[in-house]
């Protein structure tokens, strides 16, 4: 069947439809090889084999792509682009978007590692959701009007930033290329965007579409590469009015030091997490199971605000965990590309290892198995779903971010008390609560210190 991807001695053979069919730079609306012609292999997680060959931005491509940028907002036609228009644009590609729906999940579930289904009801409706919002807030971009003392007439006014460097993670590279570049071009900004090296195919077949959407040349500029060097380079650039990532502290951290030696950078952070979810003894087990089951370990647990410390009350503790156990034990492991899979692999083997590194310290400090924490056998960079039930908050899977498919259930039996062991954390993304007590719901949540809190749901927005 034409589309669907076949094993030959480890490796895929796709029909025309998926097989990717872009592997250059995009830069100033064409579509051109790195200025060394260098290239590298994305592989695919599952069969542990290369897909295809890529272009490796360099430092002259970044110059190349931020100057393109530069152009296209000082002097280009999207500087006199109405934000209707701009709009209009961005509305167009999010109908283009759900119109290659199958391509392109079927692409991320390649490159990524993800299950195709969860691919095509999660990712890409994402994807074309918040080009569709965004094109919808263009035109209300709005400033205020001020009672200046006097005879005069004050008022503010927003404008578009300017040139905006962009770099995403690997592992949600369609919802991310979204979130960063429909609010940008919604502001009327321009963007020069790097992609993760792992999962670069499905952002340059977005790349073709803003082409077919109609933006101006240099409006976008998307580069495969490396963040050892395109990815520093880019973020010192001095040309680069806002640099916005999403990734590890550890680089978040980096970024914000270099982000000053050209210049006084605006910038954007989006890091780790180790989100606590709260389970109340008046939760339905049953369903605080399932979201709990959802929150740790979608997308294999490769989530920044995955609920991987689950603080569970003392009275319903050891249902939860049997419960857990018997749900986490029906995933299926398998192909990506099979509609029957519900976890695919890690994106690496350097991330299976990470991974694996944390699970033996869990054992080595004394946490108790309950299911998972043994080797899969067979092909991809598979973690089974583990928990760790007897966990204690200085266990160092209690505290460090594993983005693996590993969960630690705590118990608790006081509330202020788990409020404070929720929030001695050096992260703060986000947050979870399952109750049936409207009171002790606001109290919670009042009390977190999260940008998020998710009550009586840990599905993180998608609609599968």
């Amino acid at each position: 069947m034409l589309g669907r991807s076949l094993l030959k001695n480890g490796q895929r053979s796709f029909g025309t439809r998926f097989k990717p069919r872009q592997t250059q730079l995009f830069i100033d609306g064409k579509w051109v090889n790195s200025a060394h012609g260098d290239t590298f292999e994305t592989i695919d997680p599952y069969t542990e084999q290369p897909i295809i060959q890529v272009q490796r931005a360099s430092v002259e491509d970044v110059d190349r792509a931020v100057y393109s940028a530069r152009k296209a907002f000082d002097q280009g036609p999207w500087r006199k682009t109405s934000a209707t228009e701009r709009g209009d644009l961005l509305m167009k590609l999010s109908d283009l978007i759900m119109q290659n729906c199958d391509e392109l999940a079927h692409l991320e579930a390649l490159d990524n590692g993800k299950p195709v289904t969860f691919a095509k009801m999660g990712d890409v409706p994402g994807t074309a959701r918040t080009f569709q919002y965004f094109g919808g807030l263009a035109n209300k971009i709005v400033g205020d009007t001020i009672q200046a003392p006097g005879n005069f007439h004050a008022y503010t006014r927003k404008e578009p930033v300017g040139v905006a460097a962009q770099i995403i993670p690997w592992n949600f590279p369609l919802v991310m290329q979204a979130w960063k570049l429909a609010p940008a071009l919604a502001a009327g900004c321009t963007v020069v965007m790097k992609t993760a090296e792992q999962t670069p195919l499905s952002a340059l077949r977005i790349g073709e579409l803003i082409q077919q959407a109609g933006f101006p040349d240099g409006v976008v500029n998307i580069l495969s590469g490396f963040g050892e060097d395109a990815g520093a380079y880019l973020t010192t650039h001095p040309d680069v009015d806002k640099i916005a990532f999403t990734g590890s502290t550890e680089v978040g951290l980096e970024i914000m030091r270099n982000s000053s030696k050209t210049g006084l950078k605006r910038v954007t952070l989006e890091l780790g997490g180790k989100s606590p979810n709260i389970i109340c003894e008046d939760a339905d087990v049953s369903e605080a199971v399932a979201q709990a089951n959802f929150g740790c370990f979608v997308n294999a647990g490769q989530i920044c605000s995955a609920g991987t410390r689950v603080f569970v009350h003392d009275k319903i503790y050891d249902e939860f965990i049997d419960k857990s156990v018997q749900l986490a034990s029906q995933a299926v492991l398998g192909d990506s590309q099979d509609p029957n899979t519900t976890q695919g692999p890690l994106i690496s083997s350097e991330q299976r290892e990470k991974v694996w590194g944390y699970i033996e310290s869990g054992k080595g400090q004394g946490a108790s198995i309950m299911t998972g924490a043994d080797p899969y056998d067979g092909q991809g960079y598979f973690i089974k779903p583990t928990i760790f039930a007897d966990v204690h908050d200085e266990m160092t899977i209690a505290k460090e971010e594993i983005f693996g498919p590993v969960m630690q259930v705590l118990k608790f039996s006081d509330y202020d008390e788990v409020i404070s062991r929720a929030n001695n954390t050096d992260y703060g993304l986000a947050a979870g609560i399952m109750t049936n007590d409207i009171g002790r719901a606001f109290y919670l949540v009042n009390s977190l210190r999260a940008g998020t809190v998710f009550v009586n749901n840990y599905r993180l927005g998608f609609d599968i």
